[in-house]
């Protein structure tokens, strides 16, 4: 059976808001328009999150410990359920169905998440960082989610789109409705979509 790929404009490297009025501007929003986002906004958001910076040696935007990349990122909306493929900078159908308000369930009830247009999931293969520096490269892990979504953040800002990370979410259930394999972790949610209102104060 094969495999249904969806090809994302190229990312913006050298143009934008400066990283400076990204950080001022960046705000937890919870409030989303209905519509969906681009593919080119989408596009954007993945590969600040975890795309590559530089195709000829493959590094990417977000530090990895020892470049072990143990990050998976899905993206889940309201045509299905996608991983993010790096090298390609492209979308893999993982299902046809919306998933949203299932993760919004499993996110202890937060409305928002089913809500928005799109919902990136940071998964992690621990193991890709634990075999090489042991336990402590768990640590490495979460650091490495964290620079990740943070990119995802500011390039939301950067866009006028409204996102916010959620971290309150029960593992078992988000691994149970992205159909998750039995290495991988969920880390992270971050709803994303256009704000409803004009974007308020910092949360």
């Amino acid at each position: 059976m094969a495999v249904e790929r969806i090809a994302l404009p190229p990312p913006d490297r050298a143009g934008g808001m400066t990283l400076a009025e990204a950080l001022v501007r960046r705000r937890s929003v919870r409030a989303f328009a209905a519509h969906p986002i681009t593919r080119a906004a989408l596009g954007q958001v993945l590969w600040a999150a975890q795309g590559e910076a530089d195709a000829r040696d493959g590094v990417r935007t977000a530090p990895s410990a020892g470049a072990l990349y143990p990050l998976v990122l899905y993206v889940a909306t309201a045509e299905g359920v996608f991983r993010y493929v790096v090298a390609e900078h492209a979308l893999e159908r993982v299902s046809s169905r919306d998933v949203r308000g299932d993760l919004a369930a499993a996110a202890l009830g937060q409305a928002e998440v089913a809500e928005a247009p799109c919902v990136l999931v940071f998964v992690a293969v621990v193991t890709r960082t634990t075999r090489k520096y042991g336990e402590r490269g768990e640590r490495y892990v979460y650091m490495e989610a964290g620079h990740a979504a943070q990119n995802a953040l500011l390039a939301a800002a950067a866009l006028g789109l409204a996102a916010y990370p959620v971290g309150a979410f029960e593992d078992a259930r988000v691994v149970q409705v992205m159909k998750l394999g039995r290495s991988e972790a969920p880390l992270y949610l971050v709803p994303v979509g256009a704000p409803r209102f004009a974007v308020g104060g910092a949360r």
